[in-house]
Parts: C-alpha cells; structure tokens; sequence
C-alpha cells in the first residue's frame, strides 16, 4: 500500500480572490502529491509565480514558485491510501503528462465556466482541478467525482483524511513536531 496526498490551497492573489467569490469555497486550487513531504506535488496553474495569465502543468512546491511567492497560504492536505498497482499507474500518467507538457494547455475557460456551474473540457487542457480528477480517474482510484469538478469537491472524497490544516509553509514543521512526538513515544515504550 502506498499513500498519495490532495493538498487544497488558497494564496490570496487576485485570480484565487475572483474564483472565491464565484464558488463561495473555502479552497481555489488543489494539487496532487506521490510523497509525504511534497516533493512530487502536481496540478495545473501559473508558469511563473509573477504572471496568472500563463498557466499550464507545473511541479509545484512549497519553498519555490507560486507556494513560495505567497507565503500565507491555507492549505488543508488530505492522505488516500491506495494500492501499489493504482500508485505506479498515476505515477506513469503524471510522468508521461510531465514529458508531453507542452501539448497540454491550461483550461482558462474551464476554469471560468466552473464559477456558473458549466463544463467546458477542451481537449488537452487542464484546471487544476480537473487535472486532478483525470489523474485519479485514470489511475481507477477513484471514479465517483461530480462532472464538474472544484477543489473543494475533494474534500468529500471517501478514505481520505485529513491531516493538516494551516499555513502551507508550516507543513514541513507539523512534519517535523510529529516525528518527535513519535520517537518521543517510541522510547517510552522501550523504557516501559
């Protein structure tokens, strides 16, 4: 079994204000991670930190780009366990996404449709939220997601559980206060 993580975010730029007020969500972006500590984290949006016009698929993180630019991030991030044989499939559609980037254009209209409860789909072009959708619908790890889809809709998803809630750049600290609280426990137990 392997875990993979949904990370739902809102900066506060002026693009993620717009689309809150639209959906009345608490979350404007979500992105799809293969690691614990983010490494391998995957969505559709800006291409530079400085310009929302340009988007496309990006490798995001949260000590550079986007992430990095807007330090106040909220972010909830959820855990989905899924079986290796899911795990390796949405790596390998992530992976071939990733080589062939360039024939995937960010889906500007889908996006703007989403606030009026309409699906535009494009061929080959993504929101942030559909990318996700599509990956995991892909890999058949999940196939139940509304038609058209928001982040926050990946709140409701069934096994998924919360793990963090705060500021994205103090995940690495939860990460790290929690891995002494562990070893803290570990050795009472080999006292005991």
């Amino acid at each position: 079994m392997k875990k993979i993580y949904l990370i739902l975010t809102h900066t506060g730029t002026i693009l993620s204000r717009i689309i809150k007020i639209y959906t009345k969500d608490e979350f404007t972006h979500v992105s799809i991670a293969l690691d614990e500590e983010l490494d391998e984290m995957y969505s559709f949006g800006r291409l530079n930190p400085y310009n929302p016009f340009i988007g496309g698929f990006v490798h995001e993180n949260i000590n550079y780009g986007t992430f990095k630019r807007f330090k106040y991030t909220q972010a909830n991030i959820y855990s989905l366990e899924i079986d290796d044989n899911q795990y390796n499939k949405l790596k390998g559609i992530i992976n071939y996404i990733k080589l062939t980037k360039n024939l995937h254009k960010f889906n500007i209209i889908g996006l703007i449709a989403v606030g009026f409860h309409k699906k535009i789909q494009s061929n080959d072009s993504f929101y942030c939220a559909e990318f996700v959708k599509y990956v995991l619908e892909k890999s058949e790890i999940i196939n139940d997601l509304p038609d058209t889809i928001k982040p926050e809709d990946f709140k409701d998803i069934e096994n998924a559980n919360l793990i963090f809630q705060g500021k994205l750049r103090d995940y690495n600290k939860y990460k790290i206060n929690l891995l002494e609280k562990m070893k803290l426990v570990n050795s009472r137990k080999a006292v005991i």
